[in-house]
C-alpha cells in the first residue's frame, strides 16, 4: 500500500477508543509492513503504554518511532490471545518480535514392538504409529547417541526391514557384536525378546533395577561355571553404569520435566537452554538462539520461548524456570488450555530441581562460548573473502544460486542464504523454471535472478554478495540482470566454475566475465567456505528437482475418476513409472493386484481415448 493510498491514522482518536478487553495488536510501519505483534489482557492499558510514557529500552524507542498505524484483534480470553499472537508472529515474521527457529518436531526412538524381532530406530512423525515411541529427545544427535549406546549394551537390530528381510548371512554389526543376527536365525525369539525387554526397561528409566538383575544373573552364571556368559553380563553392567553416570540424574521420584533457563553475554548474544528430563533421567540438552532479542527484557524473551516452543508439542507436568517469565498468570492459563491439564511453572527450584537448573546454566554458558568462537571464526573468513577479492564491503548476506533438471525436465532453481557466514535456512527459496528451452541452464539462471532481484528491489532486501554456480556464461546472466535493474553498485558478484572431473579443490572463481579467474589451494579455509555454500545450493536444488519429478510422475493419474492414492501407488509400484502405465494394455493394467477391471478400464481410456 502506498503512502498516498494509506488512510490517515489518528493516534489521539485511536488511543481514546481502545477497548479494555483481551486481544492482540499489530503495529505497522509506513510501508504497511507488520513490525510487531503483541498480546494483552487489557488492550487499552497495554497499547497506551507505548505512547503515553518515555520508553526505557532503545529497542522499544526504535519500534515506536516507526509505528504508522495499529490494528486490534479482540479475543474472548487471555489464553486465546496467546494462541492468536503465536499464529500472527508465524504469519508475519515481524522484525521487532523475538522469534525462535521452529524445529517443527522433535525426534523419538521407535521400537517396532509388533514384529517378532523388533527393530529400534530414530523417528519423526505421527505418534499414532504402530509400535512403541520413547521421547521426545531434544535433538537428532541425542537420539543417535542413545542408539549408539543401546547397540553396545543390548544388541537389538537397527537395520531397516527391507535390509533385514533380504539377508543371507550376518552383516558387519554381528561381527562386531552389536547385533545377534536374527535375520539369519542365530538367536531364538525368546532370547531376542529378553534384549528387547532390557532395552524398554532402560528407556523407561529403570536402569538401577536393570543393573541389579544383571548382577544377580552374573552371579548365577558364575556359580554354574558359565564364565563366558558371566563375562558378557559383567561387560553389560559396566556399560550400563557408565551410561548412568553420564546421565547425571536418577531422581528419587521418576518424573517428566523440562528445565528452561536464559543467559546473555556482554555482546548481546542470548541463548535459551532446554533440558529434557524423562522418567527422572536426563535425555538431552538443546540450545535455542532467538532473533531480535538483543536489549530485550529476560522475562519477555523467556515468555516468547515458552509460547513458541510448546505450541503443538507435548507439555510435561512441570517446567522448571531459571527466570520469572513476563505475564506468568497468562502463560499458566494458556498452558492449561493448550495441554488440557494443570502445568506448574517452577521459578523457585530446590533439591534435585536446583541441580538440573545448574546443569542447564552450565550448558547455556558453554553454548554462548561456542557461539562466540564460531562467530569470531566466521568474521575472520568473511574479512579474508573481502580482502582476497578486493570487495568494497564485508559480505554479510551471501546468496548462492544453482540450477537442477533431469534431461531438461522439471527445472528447479535454488537460492540458499548465508548470514554472517552461517546458513539461514528460513530464507532459502526454490523457483520452478518455465518457458525456456529444456536444458538451457543460462536461460534458467537469467530467469531466477530476474525474479529474485526484482523482488529484492521492491522489498529492499538484497544480497551483499551474489554467487552463481557456474562459469562465465552464468555470470554474464547475473551481470545483465544487475545492469538492467541498476543494481551493479549495490550487489557484488562471484561465480564458481567446477574443475576437471568436478573434483572439490579445482574450482575457478570469477568476479566478471572478462576475468581470468583465480584458484585456491585445496586446504584453504576460504575455499572450504565457498565450496560449502555452493554444495548447499546444489543439494537444495537437487532435492527440489526430485520432489518436482515425483509430483509429475503421478500427475497423469490425478484427474482420473475412481483412482485414489492407494491405486496410484499400486500402479506405480507395478509398472515403475508413468510412461510404462501409459503404454500398458488393458489386460496388463487389470492384472495388477488390487486394481479392479473398472479402474483398469478408466486408466486405459484416460490415456488411449
Amino acid at each position: 500500500m502506498s503512502e498516498e493510498a494509506q488512510p490517515v491514522f489518528d493516534l489521539t482518536h485511536f488511543l481514546a477508543n481502545l477497548p479494555e478487553s483481551s486481544g492482540c495488536y499489530l503495529m505497522f510501519n509506513r510501508d504497511d509492513q507488520v513490525i510487531y505483534v503483541g498480546k494483552a489482557k487489557n488492550l487499552k492499558r497495554r497499547v497506551s503504554s507505548y505512547f503515553n510514557r518515555e520508553q526505557d529500552h532503545p529497542k522499544t524507542r526504535a519500534l515506536v518511532a516507526q509505528i504508522a498505524r495499529v490494528e486490534l484483534m479482540l479475543t474472548q480470553s487471555e489464553a486465546e490471545a496467546f494462541i492468536l499472537e503465536y499464529t500472527l508472529i508465524k504469519k508475519h515474521n515481524p522484525r521487532y518480535n523475538i522469534i525462535f527457529r521452529d524445529d517443527k518436531s522433535y525426534p523419538y526412538l521407535y521400537l517396532s514392538s509388533q514384529q517378532d524381532f523388533p527393530g529400534l530406530y530414530a523417528y519423526r512423525g505421527s505418534r499414532k504409529k504402530e509400535g512403541r515411541l520413547f521421547g521426545p529427545f531434544p535433538s537428532s544427535p541425542a537420539v543417535y547417541e542413545t542408539l549408539n549406546v543401546l547397540q553396545k549394551v543390548f544388541p537389538v537390530r537397527q537395520c531397516n526391514d527391507r535390509f533385514y528381510r533380504n539377508r543371507a548371512r550376518p552383516c558387519l554389526q554381528y561381527e562386531i557384536k552389536r547385533c545377534t543376527a536374527p535375520c539369519v536365525g542365530l538367536i531364538s525369539k525368546a532370547d531376542y525378546a529378553k534384549d528387547v525387554q532390557d532395552t524398554v526397561s532402560f528407556l523407561e528409566g529403570k536402569s538401577k533395577a536393570l543393573i541389579q538383575l544383571k548382577q544377580q544373573a552374573m552371579m548365577i552364571a558364575s556359580d554354574a561355571l558359565e564364565f563366558e556368559r558371566a563375562a558378557a553380563l559383567r561387560d553389560q553392567i559396566a556399560l550400563l553404569e557408565t551410561v548412568q553416570q553420564k546421565q547425571f540424574v536418577s531422581a528419587e521420584q521418576p518424573e517428566d520435566a523440562d528445565v528452561v533457563t536464559l543467559l546473555h553475554d556482554e555482546a548481546g548474544r542470548v541463548v535459551v537452554q532446554l533440558l529434557m528430563i524423562r522418567n527422572g533421567n536426563l535425555w538431552g540438552s538443546n540450545s535455542h538462539f532467538p532473533r531480535h532479542a538483543k536489549d530485550s527484557d529476560e522475562g519477555l524473551v523467556l515468555a516468547a520461548f515458552l509460547l513458541q516452543y510448546y505450541t503443538g508439542r507435548d507439555i510435561p507436568q512441570r517446567i522448571i524456570l531459571g527466570q520469572e517469565p513476563e505475564d506468568k498468570a497468562g502463560l499458566l492459563a494458556w498452558f492449561a488450555l493448550h495441554a488440557k491439564k494443570r502445568v506448574y511453572l517452577v521459578t523457585q527450584a530446590r533439591g534435585q530441581a536446583q541441580k538440573w537448573l545448574q546443569l542447564a546454566q552450565d550448558n547455556a554458558r558453554q553454548a554462548l562460548t561456542s557461539l562466540e568462537a564460531t562467530q569470531t571464526q566466521q568474521l575472520k573468513l568473511l574479512t579474508q573473502l573481502q580482502t582476497r577479492f578486493a570487495l568494497p564491503r564485508l559480505p554479510q548476506r551471501m546468496e548462492c544460486f544453482d540450477i537442477s533438471h533431469l534431461q531438461g525436465t522439471n527445472t528447479v532453481a535454488s537460492c540458499v542464504v548465508f548470514l554472517q557466514g552461517s546458513a539461514s535456512k528460513e530464507h532459502y527459496r526454490r523457483y520452478n523454471i518455465t518457458g525456456i528451452t529444456p536444458g538451457d541452464d543460462p536461460a534458467a539462471m537469467k530467469q531466477v535472478l530476474s525474479r529474485r532481484l526484482t523482488r529484492g528491489l521492491q522489498s529492499g532486501e538484497l544480497p551483499d554478495l551474489l554467487i552463481v554456480d557456474g562459469g562465465k556464461v552464468q555470470l554474464s546472466m547475473a551481470v545483465e540482470q544487475l545492469t538492467l535493474l541498476g543494481l551493479q553498485d549495490q550487489v557484488m558478484l562471484l561465480s564458481i566454475a567446477k574443475g576437471e572431473g568436478r573434483k572439490a579443490g579445482l574450482e575457478t572463481y570469477y568476479q566478471s566475465p572478462t576475468d581470468e579467474g583465480v584458484q585456491f589451494d585445496a586446504d584453504d579455509p576460504l575455499a572450504h567456505l565457498l565450496q560449502r555454500i555452493r554444495d548447499e545450493a546444489h543439494r537444495f536444488a537437487i532435492t527440489g528437482q526430485r520432489n518436482s519429478r515425483k509430483k509429475s510422475l503421478v500427475s497423469g493419474l490425478e484427474d482420473i475418476a475412481g483412482i485414489g492414492a492407494k491405486t496410484k501407488t499400486k500402479l506405480l509400484r507395478s509398472f515403475g513409472n508413468m510412461l510404462a502405465i501409459k503404454a500398458a494394455s488393458l489386460s496388463q493394467l487389470s492384472s495388477v493386484a488390487g486394481v479392479t477391471q473398472k479402474q483398469a478400464q478408466a486408466v486405459y481410456d484416460h490415456f488411449h481415448g
